[in-house]
């Protein structure tokens, strides 16, 4: 995102109309007043996207609602990963809440603004602001976040989503590669399962490769075959569940590396 008064656009390339949602989630810390000014325009955004709406609310009263992110198992994953962010957080007098859901769009100009308003929040939330982006699992503080994504022309994809690895169950010297995240661009999320540890490389570049193609427009289809270099027989794609499935709270392209 760029430091400038003219939004740059955010073009998807491969986009094709279908009836994909893209889903955005976040919550900002800090102490903000009831009639909030935003400088928006300083980040390149008009504001919020059609689809998306800002709510403020107390933190204590936040604290009460079941899903409230420094709560639960999400909360536990948070505090233990940045104390210091989920103290200034959890200290904090006020939430803001960004949350939106819409039809797939042909460009990521919808992001581009969303976190403009993010950034602006920021600024006028005080010294403590925080961010939570609970769809990567993530807690960020005010310096974190604008290292993270206040980069000239914009973030790269990667940035937006978590891919992490595993051992795979069962299979001794096997991983099992995954991402969260890719609702943001309304796409299944990347499993790859049953990767060999001496090709976690291959398979994290592999993955990265996969959500560029799906931020910027691409669809997977199912049985879907996928040429790898160093991978006899390739990737077949299987797509399967939905976001009451608590890995990914998405759907998700499962490949499975040969034996």
């Amino acid at each position: 995102m760029t430091d400038t008064t003219t939004p740059a656009a955010w073009p998807r390339p491969h986009w094709q109309p279908s009836g994909e949602q893209a889903v955005l989630l976040f919550f900002v810390f800090g102490a903000f007043p009831e009639d909030m000014v935003l400088p928006v325009s300083k980040y390149g955004s008009p504001g919020l996207p059609d689809g998306v709406e800002l709510k403020r609310f107390q933190n204590t009263v936040l604290a009460k609602w079941e899903g409230y992110p420094l709560g639960g198992a999400l909360g536990d994953l948070l505090r233990n990963d940045n104390p210091d962010a989920y103290a200034e957080a959890k200290a904090a007098p006020h939430v803001v809440a960004i949350r939106g859901r819409f039809y797939d769009r042909d460009s990521l100009d919808y992001l581009r603004d969303t976190l403009g308003v993010v950034a602006a929040l920021l600024d006028i939330g005080g010294s403590k602001a925080t961010v939570i982006d609970p769809q990567i699992l993530s807690l960020f503080d005010a310096a974190a976040w604008r290292r993270h994504y206040l980069i000239e022309g914009g973030a790269p994809t990667r940035h937006h989503v978590l891919i992490m690895s595993s051992p795979e169950e069962g299979a001794a010297g096997r991983s099992w590669v995954r991402t969260r995240g890719m609702r943001k661009f309304g796409r299944p999320d990347i499993s790859l399962a049953n990767v060999p540890d001496s090709e976690l490389n291959r398979a994290g570049a592999l993955s990265e490769r996969f959500v560029d193609l799906g931020a910027l427009g691409a669809h997977f289809e199912h049985g879907q075959g996928i040429e790898v270099d160093g991978v006899p027989g390739g990737l077949v794609v299987t797509l399967s569940g939905d976001e009451d499935d608590a890995t990914f709270n998405n759907s998700h392209v499962d490949m499975r590396w040969p034996d």
